[in-house]
């Protein structure tokens, strides 16, 4: 008998022990959010060889994922894989949804993917709906930039879940990053494979620092954000309707334009 609650109290207590760094969420059972996605990138905050027509300045659909800290769609300074790098260079989806729902299905670190429709031009919004769980707090996604050669903008593992409560509401400014596949400098560059691969870099106004670079404008001390992410916690009395976009306010020298 002794034996056995000494054995039963051990377990008991490995039971209750953190798994990992999403564990310590003890939030309620779930939460759906609305992600608004807002394209800010405007002639008249990126004038430089900004793309007119062939084709013009716009975004791809958005793909994420919510889950846990055992997955990872994407990481600054590392590699990029084969699935993010069909999607920044081309926007073709199915590599990157298949090594997605591989890991769910391994070690069950994906709780959903969420998509929405792409953006006509530079600047505009879309939004879809997104569920997380307190095991799978994490948000995670990718928007490519076209035309371009292998540019995107998107968010690495965001916490939505602060101990036993879910965010009300969270705005991220985003900037460009490079997938490290393709050297092209411009928004038009042909078709550059870039061997051996790079690792993920965020692009800055001096960074690459050459003259031909889309996003090089040496004057500035950074680039303004050339898109916006909101997620917003949809209430249980809201569930089932569409929540208007909402348009934001700017900041540092950041241009809004008219959203049609």
């Amino acid at each position: 008998k002794v034996i056995w609650t000494v054995l039963v109290t051990i377990l008991g207590h490995a039971s209750s022990l953190p798994v990992g760094e999403d564990a310590l969420c003890t939030a309620e059972e779930l939460a759906k959010y609305r992600i608004i996605f807002t394209g800010k990138w405007s002639q008249t905050a990126f004038p430089k060889q900004y793309p007119l027509y062939r084709p013009p300045a716009q975004w791809s659909s958005l793909l994420g994922v919510t889950h846990s800290s055992d997955y990872s769609m994407w990481k600054e300074n590392e590699y990029a894989s084969n699935g993010v790098r069909d999607f920044a260079e081309k926007g073709e989806a199915w590599a990157l949804m298949k090594e997605i729902e591989e890991a769910g299905e391994k070690i069950q670190s994906v709780h959903g993917i969420f998509s929405a429709p792409a953006i006509s031009s530079g600047t505009g919004q879309t939004s879809t709906e997104l569920e997380v769980h307190p095991r799978h707090p994490l948000v995670s996604f990718v928007v490519r930039i076209v035309p371009s050669p292998d540019w995107f903008v998107g968010i690495d593992s965001l916490n939505l879940c602060e101990g036993d409560h879910w965010m009300e509401e969270v705005s991220v400014d985003l900037f460009p990053y490079d997938a490290g596949t393709d050297s092209g400098f411009t928004f038009s560059s042909p078709n550059f494979a870039t061997i051996p691969q790079d690792t993920v870099k965020e692009i800055t106004c001096s960074s690459p620092s050459h003259p031909a670079n889309s996003f090089y404008y040496p004057k500035l001390k950074i680039l303004p954000p050339i898109a916006q992410v909101t997620m917003v916690k949809i209430k249980k009395s809201q569930l089932g309707l569409s929540a208007p976009f909402i348009n934001l306010p700017a900041k540092n020298n950041e241009v809004i334009d008219t959203v049609s």
